[in-house]
């Protein structure tokens, strides 16, 4: 009888898939205490403190350097695509702060005594692939033999200073935009538990591998006040950080809230990341009481998820124009709001 061998899922070499690995935010704040006494030069515009998307630092000559490293494990099977997606999430960084990518290195992390060397030259090449689209170099990188297959990049990028957008510059009235549907942890937490198949998953990894370059653009928008791109933390997550940072709360529309398709569904089947409820625990009291499903959608760790856009009422029309003319999606789901108890309100 003819006995194949099963296929290598990368996915079962990690404990956990895209972004949804990154630290829960009340471990980070852990982490990331007394970072902001070490040396702090005055033009250094964002750091640790801002909780931003990439540390930038003044160049002096009207222009910027943005700075930003990402990485994870695996939330694919097939390693060219985990490599594009991967490195889709990277760039999308640079330009959630109105910058553009410049040049990148390679981060690869390997279990070398357990998946082929072969298998991470496609991960890297699927990183490269998305590189070039965007005519960034792939200039090098470091590599390690790690317990788990994990990739990404370090990206280096550039912004005229007046179109750098931060997290936490929103304004009161601000109308709130969202490019993305949410549900990527879900999707991929089904791959994972078998309850659906990879080649079921094309449009989902098409949104994954989509890089929000749409964000450079948008930086040369004044009526654009804040920008953020959503992930790991699930839209609450960083919208919180836009709100707190802003000294305001956001007031968002649950049925406002775009969704992949069928992900409903799968959450109904309880396929949903751990990683969600410790995002939940972690800003739970700071949000609004939440139903089941907007507990499981908007807690959601996301995978180079949608750009979180805050604009003046009076740039709205501009923003969708943009939007719509570049093919993106243009989702309004809520508006800054005056400081109140919670720092995000769900109606």
């Amino acid at each position: 009888m003819d006995q194949r061998e099963e296929p290598i899922r990368l996915t079962q070499f990690s404990h956990g898939s895209g972004c949804g690995c990154k630290i829960a935010p009340e471990v980070l704040e852990k982490v990331l205490q007394g970072v902001h006494t070490q040396l702090r030069p005055d033009n250094l515009l964002v750091g640790n403190d801002a909780r931003d998307d990439a540390a930038v630092m003044d160049l002096g000559n009207g222009f910027a350097l943005i700075s930003t490293t990402d990485f994870f494990t695996p939330i694919v099977d097939d390693p060219k695509t985990f490599g594009r997606i991967a490195a889709a999430n990277a760039l999308s960084d640079i330009y959630a702060m109105g910058g553009t990518p410049k040049l990148a290195l390679a981060i690869l992390g390997w279990p070398v005594d357990k998946l082929p060397a072969e298998m991470a030259a496609q991960v890297v090449d699927g990183g490269r692939s998305i590189c070039e689209e965007f005519e960034v170099p792939l200039a090098g990188g470091h590599s390690i033999d790690s317990p788990e297959p994990f990739f990404g990049l370090a990206v280096t990028g550039m912004v005229q200073k007046e179109h750098l957008k931060r997290n936490d510059t929103a304004q009161l009235g601000d109308i709130l935009y969202l490019t993305k549907p949410l549900g990527t942890g879900i999707m991929s937490t089904a791959l994972k538990r078998g309850k659906i198949r990879e080649r079921s998953m094309g449009r989902v990894f098409e949104q994954m591998e989509h890089v929000n370059s749409i964000g450079s653009a948008i930086g040369n928008l004044k009526s654009v006040h804040a920008m953020t791109d959503v992930t790991g933390f699930g839209l609450l997550g960083h919208l919180l950080e836009m709100a707190e940072g802003s000294g305001l709360s956001a007031e968002i529309f649950n049925e406002d809230v775009p969704l992949m398709h069928g992900v409903l569904d799968l959450a109904h089947a309880y396929c949903i990341p751990d990683n969600t409820y410790r995002n939940f625990k972690s800003y739970e009291d700071r949000v609004s009481k939440l139903e089941t499903d907007a507990l499981h959608l908007l807690c959601d760790p996301q995978t180079n998820g949608g750009l979180l856009i805050a604009v003046d009422p009076n740039g709205r029309e501009e923003l969708e124009k943009l939007l719509q003319e570049n093919g993106e999606p243009c989702l309004r789901i809520g508006k800054m709001i005056q400081k109140e108890e919670k720092g995000v309100v769900v109606r």
